[in-house]
């Protein structure tokens, strides 16, 4: 966040210090082979599903969609900033997260592009609103908690969406206080006189991750809205949107794993949009910058995950805060717990804290006389700012294909999901999901 490393230097020269500080040298290289083992299917979903993507917008299908949002819009930031809530938290609802970002970036970069708007406000705000979203029974985080402590997930939800409905409205009250500072900054843009040059778009994907990441003003080379662009496809436009949609059917019902249902889709495209073999290079060498920039943090992420779980530090974390923890805490403990989900969901996979951390943590509570119920809806109390954690590969596919720095994404949005989670949790307090004891 304050640039002295690239994100994915960061992720890998950190941990693998701190793994030798912490005498794990000799074990450090099975750590991170271990950790690359287990994200080597997430790089491959990304790296075909960027390319199945990229080409999809090269070839136009998307084109429409976004040209009814933009006349929708209005040429409004604010109406594009609180859609952009509106459409992730709809299209949020099938649980799948990857799902999610790649409908919404396909739709809304172009008109951020056109309206220069940051794109980092729709990754952000994307961001928190499918965190949120993601606590339906069917997603991942309440799955897993109602798992590890055997509870019908149902139970433990359905309390939970008033508490969830708070933090939306949340996200929706930051959505309108950004979108009214971006439509005043659009007005001045247009009092100015605009100097010569200025708004030449060409074709394709062009522009850089600091372009998407430095604000308005940035990015003229890209429009993908631009009608005589050389990779428009417009008569296989049905051809595309029946393949897509199938795709989507496919992932969402689980026929074969999400890395190769993309590879396919991807070889299908590149054949039937561009059939001669010069055309698919140029295709995926267009789009080469943004698969290299998320592979290549995916893999650099497997050393901070290896390391993380290969020296113990997530265990150990959660036996020194509990043995650490004033016994004047343990009435207010699911509180506690609802809080610490914050960091925890932040610096740990969902798998590491809900089948490693939660289950320590519930056994502490029951010795006190807190429920494992109450323990598992604290536990998912903190999940707004999960989605923005390095560990999350649906975040990555969302900041590859809007070209925004992982640094500026989490210098925006932290701040804003912080706020997000603590309005969660203080309504799941008032409602008594959470109590003291």
């Amino acid at each position: 966040m304050s640039k002295r490393l690239a994100p994915m230097v960061a992720l890998i020269v950190i941990p693998a210090i701190f793994a030798v500080i912490a005498g794990f040298a000799p074990d450090l290289g099975d750590m991170v082979t271990e950790g690359i083992t287990s994200l080597a299917p997430t790089a491959a979903m990304l790296m075909f599903a960027i390319l199945y993507f990229g080409i999809m917008i090269d070839a136009g299908l998307f084109d429409p969609v976004a040209r009814v949002v933009v006349r929708l819009t209005g040429n409004d930031p604010l109406k594009l900033i609180m859609g952009t809530v509106a459409l992730v938290a709809v299209v949020s609802l099938d649980g799948d997260g990857t799902t999610t970002f790649m409908i919404t970036v396909s739709a809304l970069l172009p008109i951020y592009r056109k309206l220069e708007v940051s794109p980092v406000l729709m990754t952000g705000l994307a961001c928190m609103t499918n965190a949120i979203l993601n606590i339906v029974p069917w997603g991942g985080p309440a799955a897993r908690a109602a798992s590890v402590l055997r509870l019908d997930p149902q139970e433990m939800f359905v309390p939970m969406i008033p508490a969830l409905g708070a933090g939306l409205v949340a996200v929706f009250v930051i959505a309108y206080v950004l979108g009214l500072r971006e439509r005043a900054k659009l007005r001045a843009r247009s009092a100015e006189p605009v100097p010569a040059g200025v708004g030449a778009g060409g074709g394709g994907l062009g522009g850089s991750e600091s372009d998407a990441a430095d604000g308005p003003g940035t990015g003229g080379d890209f429009d993908v809205l631009a009608p005589d662009r050389e990779s428009l496809r417009p008569k296989l436009i049905w051809f595309n949107a029946a393949l897509t949609a199938a795709l989507l059917v496919a992932l969402i019902v689980g026929v074969l794993p999400i890395a190769v249902l993309f590879m396919i889709g991807t070889g299908i495209a590149l054949i039937v949009n561009y059939p001669s073999i010069k055309e698919q290079a140029a295709r995926i060498a267009s789009h080469a910058d943004s698969v290299v920039a998320v592979v290549s943090m995916v893999f650099a992420a497997a050393v901070f995950t290896g390391v993380l779980s290969g020296t113990g530090m997530i265990e150990q974390m959660a036996q020194y805060l509990l043995h650490g923890m004033p016994d004047a805490l343990f009435p207010y403990f699911s509180i506690v717990i609802a809080v610490l989900s914050i960091p925890f969901t932040f610096f740990m996979s969902n798998d590491a804290f809900y089948f490693g951390v939660v289950p320590i943590l519930a056994e502490t509570a029951a010795q006190h006389g807190i429920s494992a119920m109450e323990v598992a809806r604290a536990s998912l109390l903190g999940q707004p700012i999960h989605m923005l954690s390095p560990l999350v590969p649906a975040m990555y596919v969302l900041i590859g294909l809007a070209k925004v720095d992982l640094g500026d994404q989490h210098r925006f949005a932290i701040k804003w999901a912080l706020l997000v989670s603590l309005v969660v949790i203080a309504a799941g307090f008032a409602l008594g999901l959470i109590s003291v004891h």
